[in-house]
C-alpha cells in the first residue's frame, strides 16, 4: 500500500502551498526570512509530506479567507534618516507600508529578514549622499534595484529566486551622490539566529535524505534487537 506522505507532488500542488505561504504573510505569521525559506522549499518538494511540513504550524486554507487582497496602505512613506549618524532597524518589525532611507555623510541600515511585511512586495526609496544606505534580505527573495549613481555606487549582492518563481520581491529605487546603495543578502551579512532554522534544518534532513529507507532501517534494527533479547532469554533457561 502507497504511503500517502511518499506521493509525488504536482506543480499545482507546489503553487497552492507558495500562495497558502503567501497569504500567511500577509496576516503577520511568516517573517519576510521564513516566507522565502519555506517558498524556496515548497518549489523543491517533491513528496506531499514534504509540502505539508511546510504547512503544519499555519491554519488550513479553508480556516481562512481564501485570497486577502494585499495591504494598499494610503500612509505616507516611513522613513529612517541618518545625518552625519547612523540609523539602523533589524529584528522583529512591521511593513505594512513603503520605506524610505536617506544617508547623508551617515549610515542607514534596513534588515528586512526578521520583519512580518504585510504587502505583496516591499517598496524602498534610498539615497545616499556621502553616505551608506545598506539593505539585507534574505537570499531567495528577488530584488528589482533602479535608479542613479553619480561617483558612487548601487549594487546587489543576493542569491536571488529562479526565474518563474513566485518568490518575496523587493523593489529599491535608489539614488546615490559620493555614496553608496547596497542591497545584500544572507551569504554576505551576519547570520541571523532565529527558531526557524532549526525547522528548515529537520526540512533538509527529510528532503536530503530518503525518509522511507530510514524507516525501515529503523524497523530492521528493532527487529534484529528483539531477537538478540529473545536468544539470550533462551540461552538463560
Amino acid at each position: 500500500m502507497t504511503d500517502p506522505g511518499g506521493v509525488r507532488a504536482s506543480d499545482a500542488e507546489r503553487e497552492a502551498v507558495v500562495e497558502q505561504l503567501r497569504v500567511a504573510s500577509v496576516e503577520g505569521r511568516l517573517t519576510l526570512a521564513e516566507l522565502t525559506d519555506r517558498t524556496e522549499a515548497a518549489y523543491t518538494a517533491t513528496t506531499h509530506a514534504e509540502l505539508a511540513l511546510l504547512t503544519q504550524d499555519l491554519p488550513s486554507a479553508g480556516m481562512t479567507a481564501p485570497s486577502p487582497a494585499p495591504v494598499k496602505s494610503g500612509r505616507k512613506r516611513r522613513w529612517f534618516v541618518g545625518v552625519m549618524g547612523d540609523s539602523k532597524r533589524r529584528g522583529t518589525w512591521r511593513i505594512d507600508q513603503e520605506l524610505g532611507a536617506v544617508a547623508v555623510m551617515g549610515d542607514v541600515l534596513l534588515d528586512l529578514r526578521e520583519a512580518e511585511v504585510r504587502t505583496d512586495e516591499v517598496d524602498i526609496l534610498a539615497v545616499s549622499v556621502m553616505g551608506d544606505v545598506k539593505i539585507i534580505v534574505p537570499d531567495g527573495v528577488n530584488v528589482d534595484l533602479d535608479g542613479v549613481a553619480i561617483m558612487g555606487d548601487k549594487k546587489v549582492d543576493v542569491l536571488e529566486g529562479a526565474p518563474g518563481t513566485n518568490v518575496p520581491v523587493v523593489r529599491v529605487k535608489a539614488y546615490a551622490v559620493m555614496g553608496d546603495v547596497k542591497v545584500i543578502g544572507d551569504a554576505q551579512a551576519k547570520p541571523l539566529q532565529r527558531g526557524f532554522a532549526a525547522w528548515r534544518e529537520h526540512w533538509r534532513k527529510l528532503h536530503g535524505d530518503d525518509w522511507r529507507e530510514i524507516g525501515r532501517q529503523l524497523r530492521a534494527d528493532g527487529r534484529e534487537l528483539r531477537r538478540q533479547l529473545r536468544d539470550d532469554r533462551h540461552d538463560g533457561y
